[in-house]
């Protein structure tokens, strides 16, 4: 799993009880794993089809700063599944776990499902060419 943004935990992100927000995780969830889909497909035009498994394990406060993992679990014709891992910068604690995140690629016009034309292969050798970019070791 790669780690790819972090964010802070501000005041306003907060629930009654002091800790992030499970909405607000939602949404940031939803907003990292959706770049990360577009990424990886090499296109705007993906729409949040699915979200399965959620697991809160631990509480983010504030100032705290969260980073999101994701990965490639599955690539379909028209879509793409990934997993999104929120934890505790400093401490590496699990915040949460989204599991079954579905990405489906949509015409711009129509909205009706489009192939994207990538495979699991294909992507995993653009990852690993993204990293010698980056010049960063996998």
């Amino acid at each position: 799993m790669r780690f790819l943004s972090r964010r802070l935990v501000m005041p306003n992100d907060l629930n009654y009880a002091n800790a992030l927000f499970g909405g607000r995780a939602l949404e940031w969830i939803d907003e990292e794993a959706a770049i990360y889909a577009i990424c990886q497909l090499e296109s705007n035009y993906l729409v949040t089809k699915h979200i399965g498994e959620i697991s809160f394990e631990s509480p983010a406060l504030s100032g705290d700063v969260v980073e999101f993992g994701l990965e490639t679990k599955k690539v379909g014709r028209t879509s793409i599944t990934v997993s999104c891992l929120v934890r505790n910068k400093a401490t590496k604690k699990t915040i949460c776990f989204a599991d079954d995140i579905v990405f489906v690629r949509v015409d711009p016009q129509t909205k009706a499902p489009t192939p994207h034309g990538k495979t699991m292969q294909e992507l995993q050798k653009q990852t690993e060419q993204e990293l010698r970019r980056l010049n960063m070791d996998t």
